[in-house]
């Protein structure tokens, strides 16, 4: 399934040396922030993840940013075929030692959303927890997410809530840049049942970068067909 995929390698073992697929402007904003800490997030994963897959059958699973590997790493330990995909080099380094310490497999892909040239609806389930995809005129993002997910196949998407609506002058942050689980949501046609679509609070991982925030928005979508 992964043969193709741009900027893959083919075991937990051994990343690509330059192979990174995307906008090198991201990737470096994304490298400077995980070489800031030896470890920016909690290592354990996130708890909408565990909620949300405890009833499905193993498969196929697209990890979108998954940063140091926690979830990956975890998903691959209960018997999921994990592909993990980050921008970061940083990160992927870092979850590659976690996969090699944990001896599970996990193919790497070190590339954007929009770029990595993903094999279309090859996926049982497509996680993204608390993305930071950029927005564009054309939904690449939000159709790369729907595209990747297979007939019958299941998108999780979480966030924090209330992200969405805070100002731009906080933080240097303006969420008008960032794609959320409503333009999600509003892509969604008849091929798609919405089985959840709901705020709900936030069961965190003790410790790491955005441990402060309470509350989670979890949208959950089965392809039809």
């Amino acid at each position: 399934m992964t043969d193709n995929i741009a900027g893959s390698s083919a075991s937990d073992t051994s990343l690509p040396a330059d192979a990174y697929v995307g906008d090198p402007e991201v990737r470096a904003e994304w490298d400077n922030r995980y070489a800031d800490r030896q470890q920016l997030w909690s290592g354990r994963p996130n708890g909408a993840l565990v909620a949300e897959v405890a009833g499905l059958p193993r498969g196929r699973v697209l990890d979108v940013g998954c940063g140091e590997g926690a979830d990956a790493v975890w998903l691959a330990r209960g018997g999921w075929e994990v592909t993990a995909l980050e921008v970061s080099g940083v990160a992927l380094e870092r979850a590659a030692g976690h996969a090699r310490d944990a001896g599970v497999t996990v193919h790497w892909v070190h590339a954007g959303l929009a770029e990595a040239a993903l094999p279309p609806a090859s996926f049982d389930l497509v996680s993204a927890q608390y993305p930071a995809l950029l927005r564009t005129p054309d939904a690449a993002a939000e159709r790369a997410l729907l595209a990747a997910v297979a007939p019958g196949g299941v998108l999780l998407l979480v966030h924090h809530a209330g992200m969405d609506t805070r100002h731009e002058h906080d933080a240097d942050f303006d969420p008008a840049d960032y794609v959320w689980p409503s333009m999600v949501a509003a892509l969604l046609d008849d091929d798609w049942r919405v089985e959840v679509d709901e705020q709900r609070p936030r069961v965190a991982p003790d410790g790491g970068a955005g441990a402060h925030h309470t509350d989670d928005v979890v949208l959950r979508a089965r392809r039809l067909r």
